[in-house]
């Protein structure tokens, strides 16, 4: 019994692995199954259903770790739902598979300046001028959410970085 399930636990191991074919796909080169699992979780998004929109994307990213319009997709409903952190995060892993994607650039850029990280956005911003121009209509709202920003708030990049809990030692309780 012990056999069988190292077995069948090494079979699932070397299915999960990817295989030549896939190494040998050119980035563009996204499994069909998730490119229309995204155009479902685009569909929902804009129903307005974000959670089903989330899933679906997820789904896609399942059926093609590389689809990277799905993880850019994700991030935007992130921003969307008010959580900048983790549209960055997502712009990240998309910059990971395309270091010039304007549109990934652009929006981690926003997400930035959405947290108040005005200088990391900018340096966003100068990147996106490099590879696209400013006749580009991503830089352009880069730009109008920096100045936007700007004029709401200033934060040091310095205050996004989470800060340790200091227990106090010895501290009394008072009757």
């Amino acid at each position: 019994m012990r056999v069988g399930f190292l077995a069948l636990s090494a079979g699932l191991i070397l299915a999960s692995l990817p295989t030549a074919s896939d190494a040998q796909r050119a980035d563009n080169d996204i499994f069909p199954r998730s490119i229309a699992l995204q155009q479902e979780g685009h569909k929902a998004q804009d129903a307005g259903d974000l959670d089903r929109a989330v899933d679906l994307y997820e789904s896609a990213l399942t059926a093609d770790p590389r689809n990277r319009s799905a993880i850019i997709a994700l991030a935007q409903v992130a921003r969307a739902q008010g959580l900048p952190g983790k549209a960055i995060g997502l712009y990240r892993e998309a910059l990971v598979l395309e270091p010039n994607d304007v549109v990934a650039l652009t929006g981690q850029g926003e997400a930035l300046a959405d947290k108040g990280a005005l200088e990391l956005a900018r340096e966003k911003l100068a990147e996106a001028q490099r590879i696209c121009d400013t006749k580009c209509p991503q830089v352009a709202a880069l730009e109008k959410t920096i100045a936007s920003s700007t004029s709401k708030r200033v934060v040091a990049a310095e205050a996004l970085v989470p800060k340790p809990v200091v227990a106090t030692v010895g501290a009394s309780k008072q009757n």
